[in-house]
């Protein structure tokens, strides 16, 4: 990939993901992460790629990630307790899916 900006590396993901090309979009959220480790939507598109691949542990690896730089992100929760269904890890699948919902709770009463 001859671009080094974050952005141009996460759009490239999307692009990757968008045609399926999960190795690849991993390979560019995970390079844009290396620019700019806080680059929270590259970490969303890394998880769902994992996810995708059925990569479960990384998926959670990284949505956990964001749930840590971001303590208010309902989708992290989400995606975690998607990842523990599919794990069949149904206790850890409840108590994320009930932080989003309180989290969301929390958004739409801050508006």
């Amino acid at each position: 990939m001859p671009t080094t900006d974050a952005e141009d590396l996460f759009y490239r993901g999307i692009d990757f993901f968008a045609e399926g090309k999960f190795e690849e979009a991993i390979t560019a959220y995970q390079k844009a992460l290396e620019i700019d480790p806080t680059f929270a939507d590259a970490l969303h598109g890394l998880a769902r790629a994992c996810f995708e691949k059925g990569d479960y542990e990384r998926a959670i690896q990284y949505a956990k990630r964001i749930a840590e730089l971001d303590p208010d992100a309902a989708l992290a929760h989400t995606n975690l307790s998607i990842c523990y269904q599919k794990m069949d890890r149904i206790k850890e699948a409840e108590e994320e899916a009930a932080k989003a919902k309180v989290l969301g709770w929390k958004q739409q009463l801050s508006k």
